[in-house]
């Protein structure tokens, strides 16, 4: 069965369906599929109410805005109901208002994973996919943390779903160009308003990079595919956040500001403690579950034919072997 026809005249969820993510993916779910029924669950009426303006007609009749926060869980597995798939985007995202507010932070991104989880079992929905973010791979930061006890929670929930109860997985990736938040559009704001240098932290800072439109068709790709219990990783490229600034503005000079606190020079999706559970696919890595059930329940994908990554693999920015330059940003700018 194909993710199209897998869709069909099915529901799906999406926590968090307000931002930019979330709207990307009702597009390509409205222009791709013939889902029945798109369920937005949010907690801000005005981002509702805005996103509800850009659809009518059929269009707006397969979508249902339901105002609700993954800290409630009544309200979650109210918003379940008959629905087939949830993708959890839902999340406190900023790494200095996370460590400013530990107790907001670990309520959303933490208690709302568990939330999610128990809303998802109690309701009998068929596939939960996690969004996660690099951040969550040997973390210093309170965000990368309470991500990582998220992805922890997702993975152990198909011990508590049983056999015949709800799958759940993972997907973890790097900053999405143009997102709200990355330092793209920052960048190109400072430039609109007549600034005369660019903030650089640290001279030597890379990053992996994704587009909105490639990370929706990599969640959507690892939700028909997965067992259950696996973090998905696609293969993207990196950039120096420098070269990024030289795309922008070939000619404006560079501020080094330095490293906020929290920030990493280089961001890391798979580290090698992760390796010896690793395998590597054509387009992505994937994190199979260290557990007992995992090779008792289900077969995996190594199961399958497909290699182990080494034991001493890192999946790190700065040592990538595929990079992004001008040519290849500049057409995602546009």
């Amino acid at each position: 069965m194909t993710l199209i026809s897998r869709l069909k005249n099915k529901s799906i969820m999406i926590t968090g369906g307000t931002g930019s993510f979330g709207k990307e993916l009702v597009r390509y779910l409205l222009d791709k599929t013939e889902i029945q029924r798109i369920v937005i669950f949010s907690r801000d009426e005005q981002k509702q109410y805005d996103m509800s303006m850009g659809f009518t007609g059929e269009e707006a009749a397969r979508i249902r805005f339901f105002i609700g926060d993954v800290r409630d869980k009544d309200r979650l597995a109210m918003a379940m109901r008959d629905v087939a798939f949830v993708v959890h985007a839902a999340a406190m995202k900023i790494v200095p208002t996370a460590e400013y507010n530990p107790f907001e932070c670990i309520q959303t991104n933490v208690n709302g994973a568990e939330n999610v989880v128990s809303a998802a079992i109690q309701s009998g929905v068929d596939r939960v996919v996690a969004l996660s973010t690099d951040k969550a791979c040997n973390p210093i930061n309170l965000y990368g943390a309470s991500k990582l006890a998220s992805d922890k929670i997702f993975v152990a929930a198909n011990n508590l779903a049983g056999l015949n109860g709800p799958r759940f997985s993972v997907v973890r990736y790097g900053n999405v160009i143009g997102s709200r938040g990355s330092v793209l559009p920052f960048f190109k704001k400072l430039i609109a308003d007549g600034a005369t240098e660019l903030p650089i932290t640290d001279a030597r800072m890379t990053r992996f990079w994704i587009t909105l439109e490639q990370g929706v068709e990599f969640v959507l790709s690892s939700l028909d595919i997965m067992r259950g219990g696996e973090v998905f990783v696609p293969k993207i490229p990196s950039m120096r956040v420098t070269d990024l600034a030289k795309v922008l503005a070939p000619d404006m000079p560079h501020k080094i500001v330095g490293i906020r606190p929290g920030e990493k020079l280089h961001e890391m999706m798979i580290s090698k403690d992760d390796a010896r559970n690793t395998v590597e696919l054509e387009d992505r890595y994937i994190i199979e579950p260290e557990t007992h059930w995992w090779d008792q329940e289900r077969k995996g994908f190594a199961d399958e034919g497909y290699s182990r990554v080494s034991e001493d693999f890192e999946y790190v920015s700065d040592q990538n072997q595929q990079w992004m330059g001008e040519k290849d940003l500049l057409p995602l700018l546009s």
